[in-house]
Parts: C-alpha cells; sequence; structure tokens
C-alpha cells in the first residue's frame, strides 16, 4: 500500500507502515497524555493539595533539560546500533516510567526519577521520527549492489573485448583496445549521464560506485512522506485527547477511586507502549542502510568498507575505522554551518518546536490572563491548573482557539508535504518561507489581540484567523523541515550540486579538447580516475546523529521561548511570547530567501558556464 502511494520508498509496506503507525503516530501521543495528567498523579496519587503548579513546573522543566542532552545521545547511539533498537528502547523506557510514575509515595525525589525517565525514553522516540525519515528512501545494502555492478561490468566488459577484436581501436590497430570501451558499465558515457539510468532499487551510480541524488523524484518520495508524518504525529496528539485522557473519569464512573482511576489508566497507556515497541520490533527488521548496525558496536569500533575503481577498472577494498561518537556529533553540528539544506532543517526544527509551545502553553495563559484581567474569573493567572476550575469559560476558550490551531495544522500537514514533492528541483525551501511569513502574521496578530474571545463579537472574531495561521505556520515548519533535513541527508548538497555542474563543464570543455575527431566512438564525458570524479556527500551513516542535534535544535527553542517569552510576558506586556514567535519566523523567513536566492544566483552561473563551454 505504501509503496503504490510512494513509489520512491526503497522501504517496504511494512517498515513504512510501521514508521507512520508505530514511531511518527505514538512519538507525541504519551507525552500530550503525561503533560496532562501529571498534575493528577500529584494531586490524587500522591495527596499534594500545594504548590501543585510549581511541581508540576519543575518537573517539565526538568524533562525539557534531560531530553536537551538526551536527544543528541541516542541519535548518535542510533548511528551504531540501529534505528530500530533505539526506538523499541524508548518505547520500552516510557513503558517502564508510566507504571514508575503512579507508585510514587512523593514528588522529590520519586516522581522526579520517573518524569526524567521518561524524557529519556521519549528524546529516543522524538528523534527517531527524524532519523528514520531518510532512511525509508535511503538504498539496501550498498554491498550488494556493487557486486551486481562488478558482475555488470564484468560482463559488458567482456563483450566489449570481443567487439573489439573485430574492430580497429583508436590506434588503428586490430585486437584488444588499449583503452576500456565505452560499453563498459564502469565508464560514463555523455549518453548514460544524460539518461541518468537507474540500479533496481531506483538509485543511481556515479563514476565511483557510489549513490547519487536521484534528482526531484526522491525529493518528492522524501516530503510527501513527511508530510504524512506531520498528519500522524498531529493525529497521535488527538489520540492522546481522545483516548487516553478520559480513561481516569471512565474509571471513576465504574466505581474506582480517584487514585485509583489514574493508576488503571497510567497501567494501560504503559502497556499500550510495550505493544508499540513490539509492533516496532517486529515491523522495522532489515531497514534500508541499517543492515550492519547491532548492539555489539556499542563494546567494538566498527569499520567503514569503501570500495573504489581505479583506472584499469580494478574494484579495490578499504577498512577504515568508523569515527567516534565525538567525532559524529562534531560533523553533524558542522553540517548546520556548511550545508544549506542541514542548516534550514536544524532553523525550522528550532522554530517548529517553540511553535508548539505557543500553542499548548502561550494561548491558554494568553486566554486567562485575559479573563482575569477583566474580572471575568477569579482564576490565578500564573497556575494553569486553576483555569478549569475557577473559569470555565475561560477554559473552553482555550480549548477551543488551541484545537482550532492544531485541526488547521492537522488538514494543512499533507498539503505540505505535496508542495515540498511538487515544486521545481533546487527550490524545495520555498514551501517553508511560506510557512515562515504565514507564521510572522499570525503571531503578530495575536500578539495584537484585545480580546481572544472569539465567541463573543468585539473583535474576538480574528483570534480565529490567527490560531490557524499559527497552526499553519507550526506544520509547515515541522513537515517542510523533517523534508529539507532528509533530502540533505541522502542526497548531495546544494554546494555538491554546483560542484558537480562545474565539474561536468570542465570535462565537457576536456573532451572538446582532447578527444577523438572519429573513430565512432564518444569521449566519456567524466574521468575514470576516483580523484577526479564527481564530488558526493554521502551522509546516511550520520542520520542518527543529525536528527539528534535537529531535536537539540527543537529543544532549545522551547526552552528559550518557555523561559524568556515567560519572563517578557510578566514584564513586558502578554502577546511577548507571540512577538518573539514572530522574530523567530522572520530569522527563518531571511535564511531560506538568503539561501534560495543564493542558490538561484548558483544555477544562472552554472547554465551560463554551460552555454559558453557548448558554443
Amino acid at each position: 500500500m505504501a509503496r503504490r502511494i510512494f513509489p520512491k520508498l526503497t522501504a517496504t509496506s511494512l517498515q513504512a507502515t510501521t514508521y507512520l503507525l508505530g514511531i511518527a503516530l505514538f512519538s507525541i501521543s504519551f507525552l500530550v497524555f503525561l503533560n496532562s495528567s501529571i498534575s493528577f498523579v500529584v494531586t490524587d496519587v500522591i495527596g499534594q493539595k500545594e504548590h501543585v503548579g510549581d511541581a508540576v513546573g519543575t518537573l517539565g522543566f526538568a524533562d525539557e533539560l534531560l531530553a536537551l542532552v538526551a536527544c543528541p545521545l541516542w541519535g548518535l547511539l542510533s548511528d551504531r546500533i540501529g534505528i530500530r533498537t533505539v526506538a523499541v528502547t524508548g518505547y520500552c523506557i516510557i513503558g517502564v516510567s508510566l507504571i514508575c510514575l503512579v507508585r510514587s509515595e512523593n514528588v522529590y525525589p520519586e516522581l522526579l526519577v520517573g518524569r526524567l525517565g521518561f524524557s529519556v525514553g521519549g528524546a529516543a522516540c522524538s528523534t527517531m521520527v527524524t532519523a528514520c525519515l531518510p532512511a525509508m528512501v535511503a538504498q539496501r545494502n550498498r554491498k550488494e549492489d556493487s557486486q551486481i555492478g562488478e558482475e555488470r561490468g564484468q560482463a559488458s566488459g567482456h563483450a566489449a573485448r570481443l567487439r573489439g577484436e573485430e574492430r580497429p581501436s583508436r590506434t588503428g590497430s586490430v585486437g584488444h583496445a588499449a583503452s576500456e570501451s565505452v560499453s563498459s558499465e564502469l565508464t560514463i558515457t555523455q549518453t548514460r549521464w544524460s539518461s541518468r539510468s537507474r540500479t533496481r532499487d531506483g538509485a543511481q551510480l556515479d563514476g565511483e560506485g557510489e549513490y547519487e541524488d536521484s534528482g526531484p523524484e526522491t525529493t518528492a518520495g522524501t516530503s510527501q512522506l513527511a508530510g504524512l508524518v506531520g498528519l500522524f504525529t498531529g493525529a497521535g496528539a488527538l489520540l492522546a485527547l481522545g483516548f487516553f485522557l478520559p480513561l481516569p473519569a471512565r474509571f471513576q464512573g465504574q466505581g474506582q477511586a480517584p487514585a485509583q482511576a489514574v493508576q488503571t489508566s497510567f497501567y494501560i497507556v504503559g502497556a499500550i507502549a510495550f505493544g508499540v515497541a513490539i509492533f516496532i520490533a517486529a515491523g522495522l527488521r532489515h531497514l534500508p542502510g541499517e543492515e550492519e548496525k547491532s548492539l555489539a558496536a556499542l563494546w567494538r569500533r566498527p569499520y567503514d568498507e569503501t570500495t573504489e575503481t581505479d583506472e584499469h577498472g580494478h574494484l579495490h577494498t578499504t577498512l577504515t575505522p568508523a569515527p567516534s561518537y565525538l567525532s559524529l556529533v562534531a560533523q553533524a553540528v558542522k553540517l548546520g554551518f556548511t550545508d544549506s539544506n542541514i542548516a534550514l532543517g536544524y532553523l525550522g526544527g528550532f522554530v517548529a518546536r517553540a511553535s508548539s509551545v505557543g500553542i499548548s502553553l502561550f494561548i491558554p495563559l494568553f486566554v486567562n490572563a485575559y479573563f482575569v484581567r477583566n474580572g471575568l474569573c477569579t482564576s490565578n493567572p500564573d497556575n494553569l491548573t486553576d483555569i478549569k476550575r475557577n473559569c470555565q469559560r475561560a477554559y473552553t476558550l482555550a480549548s477551543a482557539l488551541t484545537g482550532i490551531a492544531e485541526t488547521a495544522a492537522l488538514i494543512c500537514a499533507p498539503l505540505f508535504g505535496w508542495l515540498g514533492g511538487k515544486v521545481v528541483q533546487g527550490r524545495q525551501e520555498w514551501p517553508l518561507m511560506a510557512a515562515a511569513a504565514v507564521g510572522v502574521g499570525g503571531y503578530i496578530a495575536f500578539g495584537y489581540l484585545r480580546n481572544p474571545d472569539a465567541f463573543h463579537g468585539d473583535g474576538g472574531q480574528w483570534a480565529f484567523l490567527a490560531v490557524i495561521l499559527i497552526g499553519i505556520s507550526q506544520i509547515g515548519s515541522i513537515v517542510c523541515s523533517l523534508g529539507i533535513l532528509g533530502r540533505g541527508i541522502n542526497g548531495p548538497s546544494s554546494q555538491t550540486e554546483a560542484e558537480v555542474s562545474d565539474h561536468k563543464t570542465t570535462t565537457n570543455m576536456r573532451a572538446g579538447e582532447t578527444g577523438p575527431v572519429g573513430g565512432g566512438e564518444v569521449a566519456p564525458l567524466l574521468p575514470q580516475t576516483t580523484n577526479e570524479a564527481a564530488p558526493t556527500r554521502d551522509r546516511s551513516h550520520l542520520k542518527g546523529s543529525i536528527a539528534g542535534v535537529y531535536s537539540f535544535a527543537g529543544g532549545a527553542g522551547i526552552l528559550l521561548l518557555t523561559k524568556l517569552g515567560g519572563a517578557l510576558f510578566d514584564s513586558w506586556t502578554e502577546g511577548a511570547p507571540f512577538f518573539l514567535m514572530a522574530i523567530f519566523n522572520a530569522i527563518l523567513f531571511v535564511a531560506v530567501l538568503a539561501i534560495g536566492g543564493g542558490k538561484a544566483f548558483v544555477r544562472r552561473q552554472n547554465a551560463r558556464k554551460s552555454g559558453l563551454a557548448e558554443q
């Protein structure tokens, strides 16, 4: 089914289904459940009735702080032991933590330890959402495909030699030609370069036998899949709100005491986490690019196998020690400063995660402060847990606005995935710029609202439009940043594309200068020596590390908005967090505009050079 929708996926239908229904769907649902019900654990299970808001806030802050460190570490581990192992471990930790949380007898240290354990497991799951996306379109075991390419090259080379005995070579002698035949699979001719023939998995091979980016088709598959990831992630939040959260009330209706009802609910949700882990363990077996990763890599340093072809067509295999953990994370961080796709992915993740806090935390806080300021309710604006009890109208309005924003995001997730796959090759960043522009308008509009009460007129109806724009911006940032990040991992960067274009132009000029005048052969477009072949940047071995840095950037966005936005909310204006989010989106907009404009300039320059070379 998944292969029919996304024919460019190299993952199987079971693997794609497991990714969407297992990792993506539940990556956020358990977090939404815990954040919404942790106060009931404090009040009903532990029995603490005072300073509940302070306890919940401290637990949440500790969760984010630990996740900020855990996400890159899980990403590094996945590069050694595999995505499947990390995801299964993460959901198992979540299951254990949910059970331990409702067995706690005090907030410190027992409930804190349980929440920190949940943070470790949740960091693993959220990081694997990002790391697994490029694996869905990655090529399968390259060693097998290299062997197949070698066998094909040997066979075609043998046929070429047979044909060479019957016709003159370039030197005019009869017999075996001194130079390799252009019919060999190891020689890239202009015809072959133009046709860009594919291997059995839909990949392309360059002059070194390495995989190249398969162009707009692979980019479309990655972007469309990222759209579905956003859709299923939003569906996971709705699953938590519609099924997990009502469980305590349902059990209380069946006669259980409040504490017992909360405990039973956590036990059930924890069991579901274990079930998801089993589902992932079975469904993500033999994931593309993960064949040689195992737990054994934790205590032994693996080796990278590199196969190169010399000028005579012979294959040479070299074993080199794989990079250390510190080297992997250093490479992932460095890519954020040297590759435009990775940089935009990190920046988009920062804005997307911060936007989620803007929706879930500051919209209710803004609404509650409005009702308190106008004497419409008596709850404490600094304690969100008071809203539901003391101001039902404010709670209803905050829930409605948040729900509208999330619904808009859910609807637009596939749209952004489709846009990312349909735009012209080399311009996949423009939908991200559109999302940032929508975010600037939405957050400024909401921050300037005098009345967020959309149900009672007097300008409040503009709140609907503002939260819709905010929701669209949030999902656009998530989907587009994931798609761009996946493209940066699986395909060559924009700098590499320019290098390849310049290389093709230079090689064409060489061919015009040194190529044969006659003889019926076409001069090779690319030299056969490995040092002159078109450069490629394979980062499949870094996808976990890059995903970890991506999650780290998102966590940094959450902490910055939470602390700085909260402080400005109290000291400056209630719209300060939304103005801060508008600034974040404006920075993203300028970054996309600058990078996209730079790419367009490079493309024009390369086209001009190519035109001059052809003349």
